[in-house]
């Protein structure tokens, strides 16, 4: 894992000068660094205290947000003590401060959302990509997210692995790069690295839907190294007798493992169909294991789930 999230790497994308992207206000320079400059980019305005217990919490874990997104939005902080004057025109405009922390973001020179009090980083986080959305924007991270899937989608697996491991490097948290980098090493034939992956997952992120997906995938690619031995004697077995429903369940196994995922869905089908009750439902669990490793928007659980629903509601 550490090798492959190299520390001394260079992100692919690279920050512009952090001069100007976080900086003190003041009432003689808020029409420039926040209304006009509002024009350009989005712009938030954090009005604190240095009496403000919360404002001590917020402000770090906002400079944070706002440096990762690499200048697509810059922060203006304002001491509302030494800046009263300034205060006071808001509220004539509509924006009373009747407490602080408060967050003003400002949009085309026009006040386009705020907050009061103290968030953590992960609504801080949600907020301002809303607030890039709102301008035609996305966060840094959600550009290297896309161009890192692209990248596996396309077979430049190399490539893809360099993508998420950045993208991890900026937001260790991130269960779609986590996940991805994974996938990723699953298909360069790294299984052993890809479980060391997985199993780094911060506690945070350990049962999203994501992760889970990939330890799905990499059980079942396990499972089906062994099912693949024994495929000819599973299709002797069910010539022989249709309701060798582990047999049924085992071939499934195999042809997923050989990456023929609408056979494998279609033999827990089958077998579904027959006895859906057998062994505890053993057949739809196993089916669902396969939704799991797939992802939900795979064609081949897609299909099969249209099959299953047809067969549990019919």
């Amino acid at each position: 894992m550490d090798a492959i999230l190299d520390p001394n790497r260079a992100s692919p994308a690279g920050a512009p000068g952090g001069a100007d992207i976080i900086k003190d206000g003041d009432s003689k320079s808020f029409m420039q660094d926040v209304v006009n400059a509002s024009r350009e980019v989005p712009v938030l305005v954090d009005f604190w205290a240095t009496w403000c217990g919360p404002c001590k919490q917020l402000t770090p874990a906002l400079e944070k947000v706002v440096t990762a997104a690499q200048g697509r939005v810059r922060l203006v902080k304002i001491d509302i003590d030494k800046n009263r004057a300034l205060v006071q025109q808001l509220a004539q405009m509509g924006l009373p401060l009747q407490s602080v922390p408060t967050v003003v973001a400002f949009w085309q020179g026009q006040i386009a959302d705020l907050f009061q009090g103290a968030l953590p980083e992960s609504e801080l986080k949600r907020f301002i990509e809303a607030l890039l959305k709102l301008a035609g924007g996305q966060m840094p991270a959600a550009d290297l997210l896309a161009e890192a899937k692209q990248a596996a989608e396309q077979g430049d697996q190399q490539g893809a692995l360099e993508l998420f491991a950045a993208l991890l490097q900026q937001e260790p948290e991130n269960a779609e790069a986590l996940a991805g980098l994974a996938r990723t090493l699953m298909a360069m034939g790294e299984e052993e690295r890809a479980l060391e992956v997985i199993e780094s997952a911060p506690e945070k992120i350990r049962d999203h839907a994501e992760v889970a997906g990939v330890r799905s995938a990499l059980e079942l690619a396990a499972e089906g190294r062994k099912a693949r031995a024994r495929l000819a004697e599973f299709e002797q077995r069910l010539a022989a007798d249709p309701n060798d429903h582990a047999a049924r369940i085992e071939l499934a196994v195999a042809l997923n493992a050989m990456d023929q995922r609408t056979e494998a869905a279609q033999a827990l089908l089958d077998s579904i169909k027959r006895d859906r009750s057998w062994n505890e439902e053993a057949a739809r669990k196993q089916l669902l294991k396969f939704f799991e490793a797939w992802g939900p928007t795979d064609p081949a659980t897609l299909k099969a789930r249209r099959g299953l629903s047809s067969l549990l509601f019919s």
